[in-house]
């Protein structure tokens, strides 16, 4: 697989200084589950040569790759930091770091507890359809959709609707974690059908300790402005806690033309 084409400056030589722009992907950088634009891939290329840039998002790397690359461009290439499942899969400049893992640290048999309450709510859950992969296994955390992550783009807008309707995302959440008090757990809202089930902590500010580990190492910097731009920037939403996190500076977006609107004005006058 090829990397991106353009030459970019080394992190310590960006204009910039001191200074990386994080992005959340799903109506942030791209709508939901969709291709990136050619458009906000130019801006964003615009925009690495000013400062160093990264996505962080809750899923796996290769649906970031689906949705912010090409088949025979690697998405590791295109940005300076790709933060997949919050940082729990990561990579700088190509190179993946260190991951950690949800299995491990909860233990099997807390999994499988979970797994068959979730699976036996969503059979005893009535809404309008249901297709497939109502729980999705991520090395840093688990989806659950009570649609299904295999329902077609239209079902998901339709859902969507449905679910701001008649609260069927938050009332599980509300019931999973009264099932499951002392299991340390952080249940997430975000896109249009699923929420996240992660270990306290390991939201997206965990991939903060990246950022924070770069001024340890020989061709690093130290990043004293961390700007986080993101769609679900409200207490419930998976952009919240980074996004109101005392180390950051939190841009909440519509949309990703709100974004490029919002990128123009701070970094290009």
């Amino acid at each position: 697989m090829a990397t991106g084409a353009a030459a970019y400056p080394p992190l310590k030589d960006r204009p910039i200084k001191n200074t990386v722009v994080l992005f959340d992907v799903d109506n942030t950088l791209t709508v939901p589950r969709n291709s990136v634009t050619p458009e906000m891939l130019q801006l964003l290329s615009e925009l690495r040569h000013k400062v160093a840039i990264g996505f962080v998002g809750g899923s796996n790397l290769p649906k970031q790759q689906e949705q912010l690359a090409t088949p025979d461009v690697d998405v590791t290439s295109m940005f300076d930091f790709c933060f997949a499942e919050n940082g729990l899969t990561a990579y700088r400049m190509g190179e993946e770091l260190p991951s950690a893992s949800f299995i491990k640290w909860i233990g099997e048999e807390n999994y499988k507890a979970i797994v068959k309450w979730i699976l036996h709510y969503i059979a005893d859950l009535d809404i309008p359809i249901k297709r497939g992969t109502f729980i999705e296994f991520r090395n840093g955390m688990i989806n659950v959709s009570p649609i299904g992550r295999n329902a077609s783009n239209p079902e998901r807008i339709a859902y969507e609707i449905y679910d701001k309707q008649h609260n069927i995302r938050t009332t599980m959440v509300t019931a999973l974690r009264a099932a499951f008090p002392n299991l340390g757990l952080t249940y997430s809202i975000g896109g249009q059908i699923s929420f996240d089930v992660f270990p306290t902590g390991w939201d997206k500010t965990y991939c903060l300790r990246h950022i924070e580990a770069e001024k340890d190492r020989a061709d690093g910097v130290e990043y004293t402005t961390i700007h986080f731009f993101g769609d679900k920037a409200y207490e419930g939403g998976n952009d919240w806690e980074i996004y109101k996190d005392e180390r950051t500076v939190g841009h909440a977006v519509r949309d990703p033309a709100d974004t490029m609107v919002q990128l123009r004005d701070l970094f290009f006058k």
